[in-house]
């Protein structure tokens, strides 16, 4: 048994972690600020220790786990190396922890949290599997087969990791304050490609994933007729999502999924061809699909008296695209209600005009303040800007949440990466103050 020390164990990706190495019965603590983050809620329910930074908390015999964003001149990080302790950083060690098993790293643009939590829950029907999603949801299971995990290509950290599978949803234009440009982009998930050394799932409806090479076979899932695993006849209705799939032109099974957008029936082909790959019963693969209750900040729906609250980590112009499509396909006749915090002003700045475009498709926006990183300047750009860009879009502050009472039946979109769930919560607090004045009265 191994007792490790994470530096900054809130992390959505290191808490995920530093839960599957104690359901593997190692011995875990952790170290980061103190402000309270939705992911130490599983860590708290597990029993492993969370203490303030201090160098102090660094002893013999550990092996330090580092979270990507604390520099080497940490406090806790010096006093490891003056120990002479192991030290890995969050990526690296992923990276060695995963070729223990049939490692399925999924990676794209959008939608890898999605869909590695449906990944997770359909594949740990028919083995046993261990997960790392990021939402700071982590499971491990001693005697897995499999080990899922969520990818991420910022920074190409993904490019520490040699899976047997990579599945590749998209690639986009994001994080514009590392990758130059959409080149930039492809170029780092060609080189994760080169790296997957059994099969490739990557979406053949994305004009970029059409044109990756591998040492290993490519499997393309799509709605397009050229895809090897292709959705048709689709039906919604109030139990979700309906579809049959055809492989490579014969028909293979029907499917229902619980979600709406087109991205949700994408994220599940992407699933289905995976297990088919690797022999899961297709009974099993369609009774999982049809249990699957989301990851955390993904479409996370709330009743709120008439209306019903989402809380959507959103933080891109095609991932806003992709909500408000879901919405309307699944809440039809009811009013759209976008409440948008952007993340960083980087993205702001560089796709402003698209995140104009894809908030115009909701019935009413609301625009909170950009939420900054602590890796920009702001320089001169402001949440007018964006406002410029969405005919009657209103600015919202913490204390004027009460106007979106306005909104009888509507359905609210909470939309962001940094701290929209603020918003939210201060919605319901004054909603929930003004009934008990009302009572009062």
């Amino acid at each position: 048994m191994t007792h490790y020390h994470f530096v900054g164990i809130k992390g959505t990706g290191m808490s995920a972690l530093a839960q599957i190495l104690h359901d593997m019965k190692h011995e875990v603590q952790g170290s980061d600020v103190e402000k309270y983050f939705f992911t130490q809620q599983a860590l708290d329910e597990r029993g492993i220790t969370i203490l303030p930074f201090n160098k102090n908390n660094i002893k013999q015999g550990q092996t330090i786990i580092a979270g990507n964003a604390f520099p080497d001149d940490n406090e806790e990080l010096v006093a490891a190396r003056e120990l002479g302790l192991p030290i890995y950083r969050y990526h690296h060690f992923l990276g060695d922890f995963v070729k223990k098993y049939t490692g399925v790293a999924v990676t794209g643009s959008h939608g890898k949290t999605s869909t590695t939590g449906l990944l997770a829950h359909v594949v740990g029907g028919a083995e046993p599997t261990s997960f790392l999603i990021g939402d700071g949801t982590g499971r491990g299971v001693e005697d897995s087969k499999y080990f899922v995990f969520e990818a991420c290509e910022y920074r190409r950290h993904f490019l520490s990791y040699e899976p047997a599978y990579g599945i590749m949803t998209n690639i986009d234009f994001d994080h514009p304050d590392y990758f130059k440009d959409i080149d930039d982009v492809i170029s780092a998930f060609q080189q994760m490609a080169m790296q997957v050394t059994k099969g490739i799932i990557a979406c053949g409806d994305d004009q970029y994933l059409q044109q990756i090479h591998a040492n290993v076979p490519v499997v393309f899932y799509g709605l397009g007729d050229h895809n090897d695993f292709q959705a048709s006849n689709v039906h919604r209705d109030e139990n979700g999502t309906t579809f049959d799939v055809f492989v490579r032109n014969t028909f293979y099974h029907m499917f229902t999924i619980t979600g709406y957008g087109t991205h949700n029936i994408l994220n599940a082909l992407a699933v289905i061809a995976l297990c088919h790959y690797e022999d899961v019963d297709v009974e099993i693969i369609a009774d999982r699909l049809k249990t699957f209750g989301g990851v955390k900040r993904r479409y996370s729906e709330k009743p709120f008296g008439d209306q019903v609250l989402v809380d959507d980590y959103a933080h891109h112009p095609t991932e806003i695209s992709a909500t408000i499509e879901a919405t309307k396909y699944k809440y039809k006749n009811r009013d759209v209600v976008a409440i948008f915090q952007p993340h960083t002003f980087t993205r702001t700045k560089t796709f402003l005009h698209e995140f104009g475009e894809s908030l115009r498709k909701a019935d009413y926006v609301y625009l909170c303040d950009i939420f900054g990183s602590a890796r920009e300047n702001a320089g001169s750009l402001s949440i007018k800007d964006l406002q410029e860009q969405i005919p009657n879009a209103v600015l919202l502050s913490e204390d004027e949440v009460g106007i979106l009472e306005q909104h009888k039946d509507g359905i609210l979109l909470f939309m962001g990466a940094g701290d929209i769930q603020k918003f939210q919560k201060s919605y319901e607090k004054t909603v929930e103050d003004q009934g008990k004045s009302t009572q009062i009265g």
